[in-house]
């Protein structure tokens, strides 16, 4: 007899749609089928998009626009039952999401992130460890001295801040904001320092008389200007609440942020129980530079070949920014190491690419989507034979992806990568949708109208 809904408990409600009878999908490369999962349960629609974390403790630090929602990291850490006693990774842990979630729940974690900005903040993120009643007088301390100090800033050059970061602020307002940053690195003792220093960024748009929301800066369309120095000290504070609501026992779960390479780790082998992340997608979002307000303000950086040389170069490539044709012969762009390892994917890529490069003459921009989409493959092919290296046997490596269609040719990224991940050495794959995507894109006749979604793929070792 049926257990009735009311009954079931939310494990159950949860765990269910990873369990239930594979149906067959339509595939033109794979032998048998793929298993595509039935929809769902509801309230997993967002689980890629950052919804569900803007208003959440600690997550909510910072923004990040291809952040995805704490609750996925959650779902999945109970559908596989993964407890303290077991170790998680991500290869592209991005502000810590992962990390974070792992951590509130006792789990030990590693995550491994190639932007050095975004790599501070996950590492800010994941650090807990402080004695909260010293850093509350720290900052009590510090924003006093700021109060009474603040007309200093008036002696400030901000000529000397890239175009962009002057464009963002008025005068006056930059110059204090400046003004907190020198004085942050001189006065706020070495264990605080960086948690004012992420304040300080994550204050940045809100303090910014321009329209600064994610992803893009647009410095013509104006906002009402708030207090630097104001919107610092309201950011700093509610960081430390967030702090507080943490119990004493988590504080000191380990966790691990490496600025590193997520197609070569250098972590050990048949280490981990669950890889979970949400990679680049193949969509041209150029994540070096929808960061371009902080990385300039902070020195990261300074110009857009600073930002290409130092950032987007470290990056799998996922946007056109990244790419010099010069580089690159798409005749022949796909690895021998994706050819090795699933010969029929690897056709099928390239003959997208051919098709590609012959559309890209026709489009005003002439966009190198051609490349992108052969050497992102290229760099998920090396990310998926990480983290088999890297799972324990029965370990699971799951992702939240996107499909693409770049000039209106789709690539089902979700399942090339789970055939890929079968050809490296995984036992098996399975697809489950989680929405549509592109629906806002509908009314530009310049868009294809093909239904792109966004999906979880699941690859077992």
């Amino acid at each position: 007899m049926p257990v009735s809904k009311s009954k079931k408990s939310t494990k159950e409600k949860i765990a269910k749609p990873y369990s239930q009878k594979a149906t067959k999908g339509r595939s033109k490369i794979s032998e048998g089928f793929t298993i595509y999962l039935k929809a769902p349960p509801k309230g997993l629609e967002q689980f890629g998009t950052f919804a569900d974390s803007k208003q959440a403790p600690i997550h909510r630090w910072f923004q990040y626009p291809a952040g995805f929602s704490y609750r996925a990291v959650e779902h999945i850490l109970q559908v596989y039952d993964i407890g303290p006693e077991h170790l998680v990774y991500d290869p592209f842990v991005g502000t810590g999401t992962t990390v974070v979630v792992c951590k509130s729940k006792g789990i030990e974690s590693y995550g491994v992130e190639a932007h050095p900005f975004v790599h501070k903040i996950a590492s800010v993120k994941t650090n807990w460890n402080f004695n909260l009643a010293e850093l509350i007088n720290e900052a009590n301390q510090i924003t006093f001295e700021l109060d009474l100090t603040r007309n200093r800033s008036v002696s400030i050059d901000t000529n000397l801040m890239p175009e962009l970061v002057r464009k963002c602020f008025s005068e006056p307002n930059l110059r204090e904001l400046v003004y907190i940053r020198d004085y942050i690195e001189k006065n706020v003792k070495a264990q605080y320092r960086l948690l004012f220093q992420v304040a300080l960024i994550c204050a940045l748009r809100q303090a910014s008389a321009a329209a600064t929301g994610w992803p893009y800066i647009a410095p013509k369309k104006r906002i009402k200007e708030k207090n630097g120095l104001e919107a610092f000290k309201r950011q700093l504070f509610q960081m430390i609440d967030d702090l507080k609501t943490i119990s004493s026992e988590l504080r000191n779960t380990p966790s691990h942020i490496i600025l590193g390479d997520a197609r070569d780790s250098h972590l050990p082998d048949n280490r981990f129980d669950l890889s979970f992340t949400s990679p680049p997608y193949l969509n041209n979002y150029d994540y070096a530079d929808r960061t371009r307000l902080e990385t300039y303000f902070n020195g990261y950086a300074s110009t857009w070949n600073d930002i290409t040389e130092k950032i987007r170069s470290q990056l799998i490539v996922s946007a056109t920014t990244q790419v010099n044709r010069s580089d690159y012969n798409p005749e022949n762009i796909i690895s021998d190491f994706l050819k090795s390892a699933e010969p029929k994917v690897a056709r099928i890529l390239q003959e997208s690419v051919n098709k590609l490069s012959t559309l890209r003459l026709t489009k005003g921009g002439k966009k190198s989507y051609d490349i992108i989409v052969g050497q992102y493959f290229n760099d998920m092919t090396k990310t998926l034979a990480d983290n088999l290296r890297l799972l324990k046997k029965g370990g699971h490596f799951v992702l939240i992806l996107g499909d693409s269609a770049p000039y209106g040719v789709h690539i089902p990224t979700e399942e090339y990568l789970g055939r890929i991940g079968i050809g490296l050495g995984f036992q098996k794959f399975h697809i489950q949708k989680l929405r549509n995507r592109g629906d806002k894109w509908k009314s530009n006749s310049q868009r294809h109208h093909l239904n792109l979604k966004e999906s979880v793929l699941t690859l077992e070792k």
